[in-house]
């Protein structure tokens, strides 16, 4: 049921397992120094985590919004982080052709949530090998992913994740249902709950994204409160200047506290179900 990735094994028990890191890559070098904080982070909370970035954004509302330093150069990035700090890494695609170029230096291939119903990019992606993490569109149900998880095994892939990330609530907010962390992970895939994402405010007047990242610790202890076996969150030195979705990231010097915070509702939660 649970994937193994880069030698890194996502369990039932111990503790929850973290994807993290900013939303894309902007440079060469700041990156690095974000994953380096979080590898500290999680090595002494024994947290398994693997880094996350975008090597390139391509569901923007405007076109001068920032989408990458490169395809290349982004995903040089990515296979530095991965070989220099011995951490499994993920990244977004949008295409077959992004599945196929991505595979060679990234462990885990992330379906963005309005292309989870494409199957051509389901197919393409499970047939690189790589574990698939699918986010739930936010205008399904979470009964309706089970038709992602039979299409990445048609395709010959079992290694896959289901993210929750909100669902549309009219126009410009999103809401978290937590009855969707159990209902998928009867599908026996990893369910992640996506702290930050869920709290965006899409479809602004000015075409950037908003975001209410002062429930990101509410949405958090909801999550490891529910039983999913893995929490999601893009994170950056200082949001405010982020060149996207700044708006709902946390900032890097507060991931610690929430972490750990996240870990003793985690060990309550699973301590009081193991007795029962």
């Amino acid at each position: 049921m649970y994937p193994t990735i880069n030698n890194l094994r996502f369990t039932e028990t111990g503790n929850y397992f973290l994807i993290a890191g900013p939303c894309v890559i902007e440079d060469e070098h700041s990156p690095i120094a974000i994953a380096e904080r979080l590898v500290d982070i999680t090595e002494r909370l024994h947290i398994p985590f693997a880094f996350k970035a975008s090597y390139r954004k391509a569901n923007r509302s405007r076109l001068d919004s920032f989408s990458g330093i490169g395809d290349l150069a982004g995903l040089e990035v990515l296979r530095e982080i991965r070989n220099r700090l011995g951490v499994p890494v993920v990244t977004d695609i949008h295409s077959e052709a992004d599945a196929a170029m991505a595979a060679p230096y990234v462990d885990v291939l992330q379906i963005p949530a309005f292309l989870c119903r494409q199957t051509s990019l389901l197919q393409a992606a499970a047939e690189t090998g790589k574990c698939v993490n699918i986010k739930k569109g936010q205008f399904l149900s979470p009964e309706a992913m089970v038709h992602a998880v039979d299409k990445m095994q048609h395709f010959g892939n079992s290694n896959v994740i289901l993210t929750e990330r909100g669902t549309t609530f009219g126009y410009q907010d999103l809401v978290v249902d937590f009855r969707g962390v159990p209902i998928m992970q009867r599908n026996h895939v990893p369910v992640v709950v996506d702290i930050t994402h869920s709290l965006q405010r899409p479809n602004q007047p000015a075409g950037v994204t908003g975001g209410n990242p002062e429930m990101i610790e509410t949405i958090g202890r909801a999550a490891v409160a529910v039983g999913c076996d893995g929490i999601f969150m893009e994170t950056h030195p200082d949001p405010s200047v982020a060149k996207s979705d700044g708006a709902n990231m946390l900032p890097l010097h507060l991931a610690e506290r929430l972490l750990e915070t996240l870990l003793r509702i985690h060990h309550a939660a699973y301590n009081n179900n193991s007795d029962q």
